[in-house]
Formats: C-alpha cells, structure tokens, sequence
C-alpha cells in the first residue's frame, strides 16, 4: 500500500468520491489510506466505476439517503453479492431538493447540521457501529452531493480519533473544489424547484466556517462526539473498533490533502 495514495477518488460518474486517510491525530498517529470513503450518490456510476471501486477494495457501502432518495435513485452497488449494503436514513431534511429549502434568505448549513445532529443520534450510532461491524476492506458513506450527511458523519469519525478541527473543515471544504459540475447540477435542480439562486448556492456551498461552527457546537452542548454518541448508549467496543479502522501507527510523514 502507497503512503501517500491520491485523496480523490477519480470516476466518471460520481465526483466526490474522498479517501479520509493522511490526517493527523492528536495522539501522533494518522487516519489509514483506503479504509474509509466518503461519496456523492452511485446511481449513474459506470460498470467501470464500480471496477474501480471493487479493485481498490470497497466492500460495504452505507447509504446515508432517505427513501424516496434511493426509491428514485437506487445505488448500483445495492444489489451486489460482494458488496454489504446498508441503508441508515441520517436526516432527510439534509437532502439537497428536499422541499424544506424553498424559503427566502440565505440558509445557515451550520445551523442546519446542529439541528440534524440534535435529532438523528440514534442514526448516527448505527452509522458508527455498521463501520465498526465491518468486514475487511473498505467502507464507503454516501449521500446525494457527499457534503452534508456524509460531511457529518466524516466529521463525527476524524473527531472520534482526534483529528484537528482545521483539518476537518478542510476536508468538508474540498467538496467545493473537486464537486463544482455536481453542485451546479444540484444547484440547478434545486432552481427548478422553487428555490431561490442565492438561497441555492449558500445551500450546496461548502465553506470551512459552517463546518467549525459546528464542531464547536457538538464540543461545547456535548463534550465532543464520544460523549455525544454516549447519550445513545455506545457497546463499550464500537469506539475501539472504530479507532483500529481509523488510525495506524505513525509514518515519517502525514501526508496533507
């Protein structure tokens, strides 16, 4: 296995496909390449893209959508005899042409994250232990735009390991510079149905401040994630399984994104 792989998973139909690997920890260690990504939605992928995926190792897939999401869109690894799908509905309000967004004035995503987080832990437990239940190889998380619910539960796991704050903003943040044809897709889906333009482009934005006013949300009402999903309760070794799937020893260098 390279140290250093490449972040962005490159398909032809799906753009927002993102290892979590190469991010440092507050113990000195770092995330592990190829143990978790993060995605857009899978329905339009090619026989290829499903290749690509399947020969790099993905062999779970969590469906963070609603469903009349994946009723109108199924992902086409659902029905895979060597894929485990699973389908944990994170917080419809999420989804990016959900009938919700058609108000007037700009949209505070932070606000909308806070609000999703404060009613969905139960959703976010399965998440947690469906990762830690996990057979070998790679467990991929995906919602419509792989920015809100997927951005949510990618933060709850580098938080759960000690990844910085910064880093994990910047991480949401890359949606932005590597999804910019989904966004207007979805930018112009949302439009069409009734949403205002400005309302729209803060709506399928991706800027770190949204991300780091909510984490600071999370640490300050919660105490952090651990204690947040501790609420739930948490089985005492799904937080020891999700570190061993998370982290690896420290290398000579982490790579940066």
């Amino acid at each position: 296995m390279l140290a250093n792989p490449e972040r962005h998973i490159r398909l032809e139909a799906a753009f927002n496909v993102r290892d979590l690997g190469g991010y440092a920890t507050a113990q000195g260690m770092a995330t592990r390449w190829r143990s978790l990504l993060r995605a857009d939605a899978l329905h339009e992928v090619t026989n290829g893209d499903v290749d690509t995926l399947l020969a790099l190792g993905v062999r779970t897939v969590i469906d963070l959508r609603s469903a009349s999401e994946i009723h109108g869109q199924p992902s086409l690894l659902a029905a895979r005899d060597d894929v485990r799908y699973h389908h944990i509905s994170l917080f419809d309000g999420l989804a990016p042409a959900d009938a919700m967004f058609r108000e007037r004035g700009l949209i505070d995503l932070s606000e909308r994250y806070i609000a999703a987080v404060e009613n969905c832990r139960p959703a976010l437990l399965r998440v947690a232990t469906a990762i830690a239940d996990a057979d070998e190889g790679i467990v991929l998380f995906n919602c419509t735009a792989g920015k809100d619910r997927t951005g949510i539960v990618a933060a709850m796991l580098l938080s759960l390991v000690g990844v910085s704050s910064d880093d994990i903003a910047a991480d949401y943040a890359l949606t932005g510079a590597l999804a910019a044809p989904l966004m207007q897709r979805l930018k112009e889906r949302a439009i069409r149905r009734g949403l205002e333009e400005a309302a729209a482009e803060r709506l399928l934005s991706s800027e770190r401040t949204a991300m780091q006013a909510f984490l600071s949300h999370i640490d300050e009402r919660h105490g952090g994630f651990e204690k947040y999903l501790g609420g739930a309760p948490v089985p005492q070794d799904v937080l020891a399984r999700l570190r061993e799937r998370l982290v690896r020893p420290p290398l000579a260098s982490v790579v940066a994104s």
